[in-house]
C-alpha cells in the first residue's frame, strides 16, 4: 500500500515537472523547432519502406511444403512505371495462393492472409503510381513460374521497391 502511493507521488511531481518545462519549451522559437523535429523525424525513419511486414511473411512461408501451384510471375525488372501493376498481380496471385491454402487447410494459411492484407495496405499507403502505362503487362500475360520462384521474384521487387 505505502508503495502505491510513493508511486503515485513520483507520478505527480514528474508529471508537474515535465509539463512545466514543455510549455517553457514551447515559448520560444527553438523550442518550437525541437518539438516539430522529435515529432516528425521518427515518423519518416519508420515509415522508410512500408513493405516491412510483408518481407517478413515471406519469408516465413517460402520453404512451405503445403504450397504446390503454378502462379502468374511478374517480371523483376519491368519500368518503374509498371511497379504499382506489377505489385497487384503479386497480390493477386497471392489471393489466388491463399484460396487453395483455406482449401487444402496449410499450416501458412495466416502468413498468407498476412501477406495479402498487409500487402494491399501497402499499395494503398504507397500510391505507387496511379496512372498505368499501355506498355504495362496485364497479370495473365506473364509466364507461370513455382511457388519458390514466384516468391523469390516478389521479395525482389519489393525490396527494389524499398530501395
Amino acid at each position: 500500500q505505502k508503495t502505491h502511493m510513493k508511486s503515485d507521488c513520483l507520478q505527480y511531481q514528474l508529471y508537474h515537472l515535465l509539463n512545466s518545462h514543455f510549455f517553457c519549451l514551447l515559448k520560444n522559437e527553438m523550442g518550437l523547432i525541437i518539438f516539430f523535429l522529435c515529432a516528425y523525424v521518427p515518423k519518416t525513419a519508420a515509415g522508410h519502406c512500408k513493405w516491412t511486414e510483408v518481407l517478413k511473411d515471406l519469408e516465413l512461408i517460402k520453404s512451405s511444403k503445403d504450397i504446390d501451384v503454378s502462379l502468374y510471375t511478374a517480371n523483376t525488372d519491368e519500368d518503374k512505371e509498371c511497379q504499382e501493376p506489377v505489385m497487384r498481380c503479386f497480390l493477386l496471385e497471392m489471393k489466388v495462393i491463399l484460396q487453395e491454402c483455406r482449401i487444402k487447410n496449410c499450416s501458412k494459411t495466416q502468413d498468407l492472409l498476412n501477406i495479402w492484407k498487409n500487402g494491399n495496405a501497402s499499395l494503398e499507403n504507397n500510391k505507387l503510381n496511379s496512372t498505368t502505362s499501355a506498355k504495362c503487362k496485364e497479370c495473365e500475360e506473364y509466364e507461370e513460374k513455382s511457388f519458390t520462384e514466384f516468391i523469390q521474384s516478389f521479395v525482389k521487387v519489393i525490396q527494389r521497391e524499398c530501395k
